[in-house]
């Protein structure tokens, strides 16, 4: 399945599959795949994602509250003698780490540094689709379809990791 995702700025990429098949104008872009393509709009800037260098210390060494916690831990990640006080299991880190995750997803990231030592938190991280890097990745044809969209603000918009859309900003009132 192809896609075109286009931007305002008139750049845009074409994802086949896991891969990018062909950045450049959206109108060239259009011209060449449109007919065989499902084409998404963002109201952003497309670019790399983010690179989370301190994923170590986000994933394995701070707790990301549980929503229902939050009346009793706050939503802040919870580091030093407040996570020492909660006696960390493998589930809890497995569970802390998918909301860690998610919340590098709604932030645009697409690489972290590694290595993570806990299995729980990997297998967060693994089925993610999140990659191990040693920086940001360069957009390219032939390259993995992992990008961001980004607004004007900076917030994310999009995240896509190997051509799937992976978080989404939703829409005030939406």
């Amino acid at each position: 399945m192809l896609t075109l995702h286009r931007v305002p700025d008139g750049h845009s990429l074409i994802v086949e599959g896991a891969r990018i098949a062909a950045m450049g104008p959206y109108e060239e872009l259009y011209a060449a795949y449109g007919e065989r393509a499902r084409v998404r709009e963002w109201d952003g800037v497309l670019g790399p994602g983010r690179h989370e260098p301190d994923a170590v210390a986000l994933l394995e060494h701070a707790y990301w509250p549980d929503p229902r916690e939050a009346d009793e831990l706050g939503t802040a990640p919870l580091t030093g003698d407040a996570l020492a006080a909660l006696g960390m299991t493998d589930t809890r880190w497995g569970a802390s780490a998918r909301r860690g995750v998610q919340r590098l997803l709604a932030s645009g990231t697409t690489t972290l540094a590694g290595p993570l030592s806990r299995p729980a938190v990997r297998l967060a991280v693994e089925r993610s689709g999140l990659k191990y890097a040693a920086g940001p990745r360069a957009l390219a044809p032939g390259g993995p379809a992992d990008f961001a969209v980004f607004a004007e603000d900076g917030t994310c918009l999009v995240t896509v990791l190997d051509g799937r859309l992976v978080h989404r900003r939703r829409r005030p009132g939406a």
